[in-house]
């Protein structure tokens, strides 16, 4: 349980109160975002926000802990160790998972297993109960971060302000950034179609940054992980309900991941608990798909929508990412924006104001189009088909 999740760390506004999360959980509270285009062009992002609202920046070791600590205090039973295999005669259970229990201060575990009747999978993109269910596969990302300690002088630059950087020098599908944390920074990027090059998008990140870190920043750490690009085919068999990462709940354009993590999970635990009927029986798999899946789908499967087409619109040349940054102006596109982020709702029913924003989407599309310098070619078919 000291493992330490790779992650930009940015939560919404609404998972601080929903979720009951302290003050202190949050290193950072971003009230200011730039926005850089490809050509180096800056757009501030912000001013549209209320007083009392920000994004949430912070480190998991730190939330995770208090999350478990609080379930513990709850009545859950914590156990250090890590799943080795999920095994199971019928779908329906039980289920018995082997794995390595390891205890405090000894770095060696030892074999351990445990039956249950229902399992909730929150194991990560490398599920191994996705594995054993035969969840199916899904495409993925590759994230790669550092974090960096720079100087105090230089760490006042990022007091409430995050930077997120688009060109096909960081990244040819994504986006790069530069995310405060507590006493440091995390500087990171990803990528779908060319994962192999992902240590020279990371490279070309810090070489945009490089003047605002200043000259002798330090790497503390380096993460790396993937990020499903898509919620795998079977999210539900038998007992078995996968949730976060396991069951591919990160949105594309954004990248983000926690909220949907936290809240899936709650939405599963909620509605199998309903089903058992106080311990008296057990759910079957239509009736998890019914609840749990069917409310999860109804409630998200919109914003999952509006941000895939977001990222095959303006993430997928320098041309549309210079009309990215450029539309980012607007006063209409960063309050329907975040209001999206910070509650998780759609948002945008203004019928004047989405019209104009469709013209000033194309005026914005041929500007970029007409200013950007042509997106690098590469190659990698073979590797390209890898999937988890």
């Amino acid at each position: 349980m000291d493992n330490c999740k790779p992650c930009g760390g940015a939560i919404p506004l609404c998972m601080v109160e929903e979720f009951s999360l302290p003050p202190d959980i949050v290193d950072r509270r971003v009230r200011k975002m730039k926005m850089i285009s490809p050509s180096g062009r800056e757009v501030d992002v912000g001013r549209t926000l209320k007083e009392d609202e920000y994004i949430g920046m912070l480190r998991r070791e730190v939330m995770d802990k208090y999350l478990r600590d609080r379930a513990v205090q709850f009545g859950a039973t914590p156990v250090n160790g890590l799943v080795q295999k999920v095994e199971f005669a019928d779908t329906d259970g039980p289920y018995t998972i082997k794995y390595t229990k390891y205890e405090e201060g000894t770095p060696k575990g030892t074999p351990a297993e445990a039956e249950f009747d229902i399992i909730v999978g929150a194991d990560g993109a490398n599920s191994r109960t996705a594995k054993a269910i035969d969840a199916g596969e899904y495409n993925y990302a590759i994230a790669f971060q550092e974090r960096i300690k720079i100087a105090d002088e230089k760490m006042a630059y990022y007091e409430d302000l995050a930077e997120m950087y688009v060109g096909d020098d960081v990244s040819p599908d994504f986006y790069a950034w530069v995310f405060p944390k507590y006493d440091h920074v995390g500087v990171g990027t990803g990528t779908v179609v060319n994962r192999p090059a992902i240590s020279e998008y990371q490279a070309a990140i810090r070489e945009r940054c490089a003047e605002k870190l200043g000259p002798d920043p330090k790497v503390m750490k380096v993460e790396a992980h993937p990020i499903p690009e898509h919620m795998r085919p079977r999210r539900v068999v038998g007992r078995v309900a996968l949730v976060g990462d396991a069951a591919g709940y990160v949105t594309k354009c954004s990248g983000e991941g926690i909220y949907f993590a936290a809240k899936s999970g709650r939405m599963a635990a909620q509605e199998i608990v309903a089903l058992t009927a106080g311990g008296s029986r057990l759910p079957t798999e239509q009736e998890i798909k019914d609840t749990y899946l069917k409310k999860f789908d109804q409630k998200y499967g919109p914003t999952y929508l509006v941000l895939d087409i977001l990222q095959k619109v303006f993430y997928t040349n320098n041309g549309a990412r210079e009309a990215f940054v450029d539309m980012c102006a607007s006063d209409y596109v960063q309050k329907v924006t975040f209001d999206s982020y910070l509650y998780k709702k759609v948002q945008g029913n203004n019928p004047l104001d989405d019209v104009k924003l469709l013209f000033n989407t194309i005026g914005s599309v041929i500007k970029g189009n007409a200013i950007a310098s042509p997106d690098k070619t590469f190659s990698n078919p073979v590797e390209s088909l890898k999937r988890l």
